[in-house]
């Protein structure tokens, strides 16, 4: 998981944990077999048995438009360019974070 501490991650009876988690990457193995998503930023919570995510985005990598995602990318690139306010930034830098971790993760697990 990217969590704002860096890369977590998560084995069976693994210790109760709550943290943020930045864009980026998610491998979710489940009976042997591995699944890639690209997600936002958002919440983890870790409990006995259970991992549940709340997050601003979750697109499995065989969902990413990589088309989209490149004009988003260069959006918010350009638009961070232009002379705007702080709150504008942070929204810019989150749009830019979001679509650059798609980009990562459909570049990488091409299907």
């Amino acid at each position: 998981l990217p969590a704002v501490e860096g890369q977590i991650g998560i084995f069976p009876h693994h210790v109760p944990l709550l943290t943020r988690i930045v864009p980026g990457e998610i491998m979710v193995r489940k009976n042997g077999h591995d699944d890639f998503l690209a997600v936002g930023g958002g919440l983890v919570e870790i409990t006995s048995g259970r991992v549940a995510i709340v997050t601003d985005m979750a697109v499995a990598a065989k969902d990413i438009d990589e088309a989209r995602a490149e004009e988003a990318r260069q959006r918010a690139a350009a638009r961070l360019r232009d002379k705007i306010s702080d709150e504008e930034v942070a929204a810019v830098n989150g749009a830019l974070a979001r679509s650059l971790a798609q980009l990562r993760v459909k570049r990488r697990y091409r299907r």
